[in-house]
């Protein structure tokens, strides 16, 4: 569970403001948080989405579910708990690469609506983006790129999201991307014009 600041811990401004920091790249920054089952296509959608970003020279960078999990991650499980704390950290991480300037993508199932409102609430509204990667469950399990849900009908994976643990579907993201519906092509469009929509890329 979170630890509340020490007495003696103070925040210290910075000299160089998240503006300035905008204005040196020449776009906003921002989180698109993709959220959805295993399989439903979220790193590659972010990956590739993060290839477009490169290619109009917008500074992107992304934060996937597994590679955190070997790393600042890897002391945690899959219970409640840690799912928790798992998206706790996540949302400070990608907080401070807003700060930064630079637009951050982050692909995990983070399927408790709570704690995706929680790392919603460290941004400015026009900050977080929620884009939930629908895709129906018998399609993940017929994808199964990792095998993990093969193993989680065995019962060998505990607590598997969509199979032993529940997932709640977002009630208002800003942006519903059907991956068993659309290509990835299609899908990454969908996400580069929104954004382009909503003047987040100037």
């Amino acid at each position: 569970m979170t630890q509340p600041v020490p007495n003696n811990v103070h925040w210290h401004d910075t000299t160089i403001t998240k503006k300035q920091r905008q204005r040196l790249t020449g776009h906003k920054s921002f989180t698109l948080w993709f959220t959805g089952l295993s399989g439903s296509g979220k790193s590659t959608l972010a990956n590739t989405l993060d290839q477009r970003l490169y290619e109009h020279n917008i500074k992107s960078y992304v934060l996937d579910g597994d590679n955190i999990r070997h790393g600042l991650n890897k002391d945690l499980g899959f219970s409640p708990d840690d799912r928790q704390e798992n998206i706790r950290r996540i949302g400070e991480v990608a907080n401070l690469f807003v700060d930064s300037g630079t637009v951050v993508l982050t692909a995990f199932v983070s399927p408790y609506q709570s704690d995706r409102q929680l790392a919603r609430e460290l941004l400015s509204h026009d900050e977080f983006i929620e884009i939930y990667v629908k895709c129906a469950l018998e399609e993940c399990e017929k994808r199964d790129p990792k095998g993990l849900y093969e193993k989680a009908r065995e019962g060998i994976i505990p607590e598997f999201t969509g199979i032993s643990a529940p997932y709640e579907a977002p009630e208002n993201p800003e942006l519903i991307v059907s991956t068993d519906e659309l290509s990835i092509p299609e899908a990454v469009d969908k996400i580069f014009n929104y954004l382009k929509n909503r003047n987040l890329l100037s």
